[in-house]
């Protein structure tokens, strides 16, 4: 497998998709570990298998039906990633984010992200959703950047600037719409490590340190890919599982997938509201 992501490729999965719909999506959702369910709501949906597009990364993790749902959803056309590839499975950057590249090959204007994230800050509940309003990039800094390799200029620049990667207009909306609906949104800092194993308590102590408020294992190199695109993102965790900032708790996939319950509707609510927004 080539480690770098070529135009061809894109086109290749682009070419694919939009040979089996009737519509233009306006807006993507990548949706996270147990947070698939929010693919119920679009309308008139053609449902497209992961292994039915050439070049596309497949999920192998359990809570990731790993489909495209198309369709309408508050009005708006959309395109729902139903799970998403990780690094950790044994994808290359380059191939995770390929379908953020995809998104941006079809004039895809805004992409939601969504994630199920473990608290840093004791002050988040299993349940919580917190507004990413920035994020630490530490699998990038240690040289996994997703923009390594030969620059796609159809797309960006060489050196993008990350200074406002989360889109402050659409976090502001989401704050009124979570307000106008008795949501508690919080706004903080996600971290992105590699996984697949979970933080040790020290590992954990050491990202809340840094200024980190919820870790995961995704997200963030596909809004990195999202931003060299000049693409507005606005991205949402769903926090899983409380801080174990002491080490006597156990954190498990299953706990993961079992917080999507309580997250699902909040976020279903928050989207929804946005793109009736955009929709208006």
């Amino acid at each position: 497998m080539n480690p770098f992501v070529t135009i061809k490729d894109i086109d290749q999965a682009a070419q694919a998709i939009t040979k089996k719909i009737k519509i233009a999506p306006q807006v993507a959702l990548v949706l996270g570990s147990g947070l698939g369910g929010l693919a119920d709501e679009v309308v008139d949906p053609v449902v497209i298998p992961y292994a039915e597009i050439p070049n596309w990364p497949v999920s192998t993790i359990h809570g990731h039906a790993g489909r495209l749902v198309i369709g309408s959803l508050a009005g708006v056309p959309v395109m729902v990633m139903q799970g998403r590839a990780h690094y950790y499975e044994g994808y290359t950057m380059d191939h995770v984010t390929l379908p953020i590249r995809v998104m941006q090959r079809m004039k895809i204007g805004i992409i939601i992200l969504t994630n199920a994230a473990g608290a840093i800050n004791p002050d988040y509940q299993p349940g919580d959703v917190m507004a990413l309003s920035d994020h630490i990039g530490l699998i990038g800094m240690a040289g996994l950047n997703p923009l390594r390799g030969p620059n796609l200029d159809e797309f960006g620049e060489r050196f993008p600037d990350m200074s406002q990667v989360y889109d402050r207009e659409l976090i502001k909306l989401s704050s009124e719409i979570a307000r106008k609906n008795k949501i508690e949104l919080h706004k903080g800092v996600y971290v992105c490590l590699s996984g697949p194993s979970f933080e040790s308590p020290a590992d954990l102590r050491f990202l809340r340190g840094i200024g980190a408020d919820a870790v995961g294992m995704s997200t963030v190199p596909e809004a990195i890919v999202a931003r060299h695109g000049r693409t507005r993102v606005l991205a949402f965790s769903g926090i899983s599982n409380k801080a174990n900032l002491d080490g006597n708790t156990e954190t498990t996939h299953e706990e993961v997938l079992a917080a999507g319950s309580l997250i699902v509707p909040k976020l279903t609510t928050l989207i929804k509201g946005v793109l009736e927004s955009i929709g208006a």
